[in-house]
């Protein structure tokens, strides 16, 4: 039952990353002098995989993250340029210098620090302190891009992604907290509780240049995508 989840779960974030590929070349152009921020990259193979096929030079390719293993294996193989982020700190990079900043299903994880997720329940607590990095992140974010393709997961859509739990966004935290823990014994999706979803009001504020785009699977918004032209 397991396996039949997992491989169902792959083929739909195949979809998925696919119709965003789409999109993302719809509205951004790429050639051999584009300069792009992978922001959360892990080990580049989702910018990899945005980029198939365009005629890029892979050292314009930055790939951020606070994982120093992941990024260098990405350095390695796929010759993008590493880049190693500390939690809470400003990028290391001047005000526009990438043509672009991707990222995706990462602001919702800029929350507290990771020592601390279990630890508060208070869901006024943890939306008030994750609002505040979230907003400090968007911000950054903007300042270092020209243009940018920030994507997230709708917090109200019907299976939450983090968990592969239905209604899971609709839930209290201080129930939440428990039910990641008990469900982490035996259910096919481990997880921490570090994420704070956002609504399409609340991740419009924190872009409040962008076009916010909806993606929809079974009828309903499962993600929201914000976009900024190089040109805008």
């Amino acid at each position: 039952m397991k396996n039949l989840i997992k491989q169902w779960v792959k083929q739909y974030r195949l979809t998925a990353r696919a119709k965003r590929r789409a999109i993302f070349r719809n509205y951004f152009p790429v050639d051999a002098h584009t300069k792009i921020l992978d922001l959360g990259s892990e080990d580049g193979s989702s910018i990899y995989f945005l980029l198939d096929g365009l005629s890029y030079n892979p050292k314009n390719i930055y790939i951020a993250d606070i994982d120093r293993d992941l990024i260098s294996a990405g350095a390695v193989r796929y010759g993008f340029t590493p880049v190693y982020l500390k939690e809470d700190k400003a990028l290391p990079f001047g005000d526009r210098f990438f043509d672009i900043v991707y990222c995706s299903s990462v602001i919702e994880h800029v929350t507290v620090p990771k020592d601390e997720v279990y630890k508060i329940l208070s869901g006024n607590r943890f939306s008030l302190l994750s609002s505040s990095h979230q907003e400090a992140f968007a911000n950054e974010l903007a300042r270092v891009g020209k243009g940018y393709f920030v994507q997230t997961p709708n917090k109200y859509f019907i299976v939450e992604s983090h968990t592969w739990l239905p209604f899971f966004g609709f839930i209290p935290r201080r129930l939440q907290v428990p039910l990641i823990k008990w469900t982490n014994r035996f259910w096919v999706k481990k997880t921490a509780p570090d994420f704070h979803l956002l609504s399409r009001s609340e991740f419009q504020k924190l872009f409040p240049e962008s076009l916010i785009i909806p993606e929809k699977s079974m009828g309903m918004v499962k993600s929201w995508m914000a976009i900024r032209k190089i040109n805008q």
